[in-house]
């Protein structure tokens, strides 16, 4: 069988609302999750036995990282199986930052898992896959889906959307990682809000869906620009640029994400923003 490949899309929260700590450890959530046309992309071959190899622009970032969730998630398809552990090949081009609020990881893991699926012939649809997935990490139902979707629970409970318009987006990311722990441990000495869901737009048009979006809220981005100051560096930078209609933190950071009319002021933004800070991460993109 040929190597065989598939982007791992970056994961962008629209909004997010946290509510305070549960008895059982987690803080329940609403969010609305799109996915963008840049991410890792991971090549799955046969092999003797199971190995992973890392490239890319941020590899050195997990260099001695032992067991990543790559790994764990095709071992735990070979244990669902039945076929233990899968003889596969796996090469990952990380292009996304790391500790960056784009589910990278459980990108990466959901990307794997169909990899690993299709490469072993195994008759699970996505839907087992997205079991094996929540096993991973909250954030892996999500990711291995890729699709829009209202999200809340842990994260793991998810309503699919099929009607918002393709965003025009800048995704920016200033160098800074952000621990997600230590944003959470932040939030909760905090004043926690609540998970509440808002009721959708009424107009699905690019320009009501931003409009919409302008009176939600990361609950997460006070927490972490204090941890990280560069993330509200990077918020003002972008929010200075032509055509931004509006600007947000995705995720527990530090990517920022601001949102545009067209592709084109986009991607006019990007080249205009690369210039201003030629060490950022800067891509523009289409939110779906």
């Amino acid at each position: 069988m040929a190597a065989i490949t598939r982007l791992a899309p970056a994961k962008i929260n629209l909004f997010l609302h946290v509510g305070p700590l549960g008895a059982d450890g987690y803080h329940p959530l609403a969010s609305l999750v799109v996915f963008a046309d840049v991410g890792d992309r991971l090549t799955v071959e046969p092999a003797e036995r199971l190995s992973l190899t890392v490239t890319g622009a941020f590899a050195g970032a997990l260099h001695g990282e032992g067991d990543n969730l790559v790994l764990r998630a095709v071992r735990a398809l070979g244990a669902a199986a039945g076929v233990g552990e899968p003889g596969l090949r796996v090469t990952l081009d990380k292009q996304l930052p790391v500790a960056a609020g784009l589910g990278g990881g459980s990108s990466d893991a959901g990307a794997a898992l169909k990899l690993a699926r299709d490469a072993l012939g195994l008759p699970f649809d996505d839907a087992a896959l997205a079991e094996i997935a929540a096993g991973i990490g909250a954030d892996g139902p999500m990711c291995l889906h890729a699709r829009a979707a209202w999200a809340e629970g842990r994260g793991d409970v998810l309503t699919f959307e099929t009607g918002l318009p393709p965003l025009p987006a800048l995704l920016v990311n200033p160098g800074a990682p952000s621990s997600t722990g230590a944003v959470y441990r932040a939030f909760d000495a905090g004043c926690p809000g609540g998970a509440d869901r808002p009721a959708p737009p009424s107009a699905r048009d690019v320009a009501s869906v931003i409009d919409w979006l302008a009176f939600q809220r990361n609950d997460l981005e006070a927490p972490a620009g204090i941890l990280a100051p560069a993330i509200g560096e990077a918020l003002g930078a972008v929010s200075t640029l032509p055509g931004a209609r509006l600007t947000r933190m995705s995720g527990s950071g530090a990517t920022v994400f601001a949102l545009f009319d067209t592709t084109a002021a986009a991607g006019a933004a990007g080249q205009a923003l690369t210039a201003l800070h030629p060490d950022w991460w800067v891509r523009p993109t289409v939110l779906r």
